[in-house]
């Protein structure tokens, strides 16, 4: 890691300008910036009113490095919660520094102290330096399991059939 000391804190209401430009830098590096119609308003309902989700960022020097926003899922044949990790970005002037893996490792540890059985989350085919790295750590890609989601106008098809 560089010469900056890293510590982690949770998002607050107040973060939630800093939470929506963090998404919309991750969605310009996937190449999906046209999907975000998140607003300030929504994330502060979602994550702060109803508490759905969590953001916890990579700080040093007082910067936000990045972020990862992760909610519980739940596992059956585990028979207990686990954590879905829907982000991961740390910005493109701090990478290459750990501070990727050290979030892993905090969220891991979240994940441990909560007593959840497994911390997952998805990536796109075509991103293999994220790849990479997720293999360097160890984590292993879901051999036979495809994603499948209703979303905007079938999920209201889905929901009135």
């Amino acid at each position: 890691m560089s010469e900056m000391k890293l510590s982690f804190r949770y998002a607050e209401k107040r973060d939630v300008p800093l939470i929506l430009e963090l998404i919309r830098e991750l969605a310009g590096y996937e190449k999906l910036e046209e999907e975000v119609v998140a607003t300030e308003e929504i994330l502060e309902e979602w994550l702060f009113e109803k508490k759905r989700a969590e953001v916890i960022f990579p700080m040093a020097d007082g910067v936000a490095l990045g972020y990862a926003l992760f909610f519980h899922n739940f596992s059956t044949f585990l028979g207990r919660a686990g954590i879905y990790l829907e982000d991961l970005y740390i910005r493109p002037e701090y990478r290459g520094n750990g501070y990727g893996k050290a979030m892993i490792q905090k969220l891991a540890q979240i994940a441990v102290e909560r007593g959840c059985g497994r911390l997952e989350w998805s990536c796109l085919d075509w991103n293999q330096p994220s790849i990479d790295f997720y293999l360097s750590i160890g984590a292993e890609p879901m051999k036979g399991w495809t994603v499948y989601r209703l979303a905007g106008e079938t999920l209201k098809a889905a929901a009135r059939s």
